[in-house]
């Protein structure tokens, strides 16, 4: 399950609901009563009870105000919150825009009631109903409504294909009750569906259907720079189209005061200045002009910071572990299987033996990180040796289905970083390639039936990428292979990997413990031609999707665990991707004006909204 609607959050919204508390007292029959929750929890019971004040982690006296300035990468040329195409600028959906439900950072996969004081369903889970706040108000004023819950779900399973997959089982939106909006589902018991529906922009239909300051009617369907309104903490009160936002703190925001909210959004103004390149984006933190910068270079975090700010303390430093608790990760290269010449399980298995990763790790990361073997790395959802007692059963029920090596062989990355080890893994993969109805002519890999030479390209968006898998491309090139680099824009690279226009591509899924409906847009057979999906590698087996039902159905804890393992172990078997490398910590460094408490949230860094400014007044 992820967070659609809260920029880089770890600890994302949940699944697998269990009992929370009631909001409301039921009067009369029970039986004939909502049980109304005050928030949802994927494992036990929520950590806050009803009526809490705040959450843990928060500084409940922070001072308010202050300028936080922060970059991005890339551009922007659009407000709007759920279109699928075009830059959409960074900020504006969690900055502008509430949610149903906000997740909390110190607890797994757990969620409280924002613009909805509870949720309700049938113990069946047939469908889902929110009550709103009464004091739900959107910037101008006018109160949340059903009618804007309906019309914001709508609008999202329209003209979002990511989002419309995600919420394929929820059939209708419909206005139940003065404040109640309910949704209808086409099937029953998925625990994740009242949760996930906490998660999406909530939009205002009035401001939506009306016009702009030019008189001309909106339209929900196109990419808009005017200034969007919603009913969150901030609003966008300034921008240089491409290349910067300014958003002010509103004092009249309605829930500033609601426990979820409580020593949170604390700067005054929070800007986005936009950055071509990596480079010059750190050079502007290192002067000063941008205040927060998170290293993805293990290279340039330990070689990077010998200014003189860094040296007297005006900047901190600080590698943060927490995010990651909670969060499994596969970085990859993906090759795309709607390509013919990447169908074949061995050309991929292949490709992985040329990767040479602790030469990599040993001469441009400082060995900084670990290799990647497992779609759920780094958490107890990884698959590991040889499947035992419920993860077996799974898999024999399938035993027809999935490649029979993931009963006998474990998955392991192939290993380099000495010639004589490199060698014979080129041996390998040329023998995989020979297998798969390649050979060798002279100092090309061609198809041994028709001569086609074998080579592909390697679609990245950012240069900075270059350096790492430039000693890959170089590899494959030893064994008569054609591959290239090729570095775009972000416009293009967002309008090419949304419709699967690549050879491969360097890509990244993050999970969290309790995954559910996400999955089919991962390697989901319904995802495959959907434009917008995340099916980066093309991934149609008919075993994987009744994996991913168990998944979503698992009755309890024991059977998710044993299910996902069992998803994991067939997706490693199948050698969709050249698995990568990551890090179990977050690298950050900001300038000393910026302040979090010493415990951060234990699955996350808090950034922004519990950190604040010194140079904001004190209450």
């Amino acid at each position: 399950m992820r967070n659609f609607c809260r920029n880089v959050k770890p600890g994302l919204a949940a699944s697998l609901l269990t009992a929370a508390f009631l909001l409301f007292p039921p009067a009369g029959n029970a039986e004939d009563q909502p049980v109304w929750r005050h928030g949802t929890s994927s494992i036990g019971e929520p950590k806050y009870k009803q009526g809490f004040a705040r959450f843990d982690y928060v500084n409940p006296d922070a001072p308010k105000g202050g300028e936080l300035r922060l970059s991005e990468n890339g551009t922007f040329d659009t407000f709007n919150p759920i279109l699928s195409k075009g830059e959409a600028a960074s900020g504006v959906t969690s900055l502008v825009f509430d949610t149903l439900l906000k997740s909390a950072e110190d607890e797994i996969t757990t969620a409280y009631g924002l613009l909805a004081e509870g949720v309700s369903y049938p113990d069946d889970i047939s469908s889902a109903s929110f009550r709103l706040r009464a004091e739900a108000k959107w910037a101008d004023g006018k109160p949340v409504t059903p009618e804007d819950v309906v019309f914001s779900f709508e609008m999202v399973k329209q003209y979002n294909p990511l989002l419309s997959n995600y919420y394929r089982h929820v059939t209708s939106a419909e206005k139940t009750g003065e404040r109640d909006v309910t949704f209808h589902f086409d099937e029953k018991n998925n625990h994740e569906l009242p949760n996930i529906l906490g998660q999406f922009p909530i939009l205002p239909k009035h401001w939506w259907e009306g016009e702009d300051t030019q008189g001309k009617k909106r339209d929900i369907s196109q990419t808009t720079l005017e200034p969007v309104m919603g009913s969150g903490p901030y609003k966008i009160a300034s921008f240089q189209a491409g290349g910067s936002i300014r958003f002010e703190l509103r004092d009249d925001y309605w829930a500033k005061n609601l426990n979820v909210n409580v020593g949170q959004y604390n700067f005054g103004v929070i800007s986005y200045g936009f950055y071509g390149d990596r480079n010059v984006q750190f050079e502007a933190f290192r002067s000063g002009n941008v205040d927060f910068y998170q290293d993805n270079s293990a290279s340039h975090w330990a070689t990077a910071y010998d200014f003189p700010a860094m040296k007297d303390g005006r900047v901190i430093r600080e590698e943060i572990e927490n995010p990651l608790r909670a969060t499994g990760i596969m970085q990859a290269l993906v090759p795309n299987m709607r390509r013919e010449k990447f169908k074949d399980p061995r050309v991929r298995e292949a490709l992985n033996y040329a990767f040479d990763f602790e030469d990599l790790n040993r001469n441009l990361a400082y060995n900084a990180y670990k290799r990647v073997d497992s779609y759920f790395w780094g958490t107890e959802l990884a698959s590991s040796a040889l499947p035992e007692g419920r993860e077996k059963a799974i898999l024999e029920e399938l035993k027809d289905k999935v490649p029979p090596e993931v009963f006998t062989t474990p998955y392991t990355n192939p290993v380099n970083g000495e010639p004589q080890k490199v060698r014979e893994n080129l041996r390998k993969a040329l023998d995989l390639f020979k297998e798969a109805g390649y050979e060798l002519k002279g100092n090309r890999l061609v198809n041994a039936k028709t001569g086609e030479p074998f080579g592909f390209e390697l679609l990245l968006s950012n240069p900075s990428f270059e350096r790492t898998v430039m000693p890959f491309i170089n590899s494959v090139k030893r064994i008569g292979i054609d591959a290239r680099i090729r570095t775009v824009d972000d416009s293009q690279y967002t309008n090419r990997v949304r419709s699967f226009d690549y050879d491969m591509i360097y890509g990244i899924w993050a999970q969290t413990l309790v995954p559910g409906n996400e999955q089919l847009d991962y390697w989901g057979s319904s995802s495959v031609n959907q434009q917008g999906s995340r099916n980066y590698a093309g991934i149609s087996d008919p075993a994987i999707d009744e994996l991913i039902r168990k998944v979503i159905f698992a009755p309890n804890r024991e059977e998710l665990i044993a299910t996902t393992r069992a998803l994991d172990r067939v997706l490693l078997a199948h050698h969709f991707v050249v698995p990568l490398f990551y890090s179990k910590s977050v690298r950050v460094a900001y300038w000393n004006q910026l302040a979090h408490l010493k415990e951060l949230p234990y699955y996350s860094t808090g950034f922004p909204d519990s950190w604040w400014s010194k140079n904001a007044t004190p209450k």
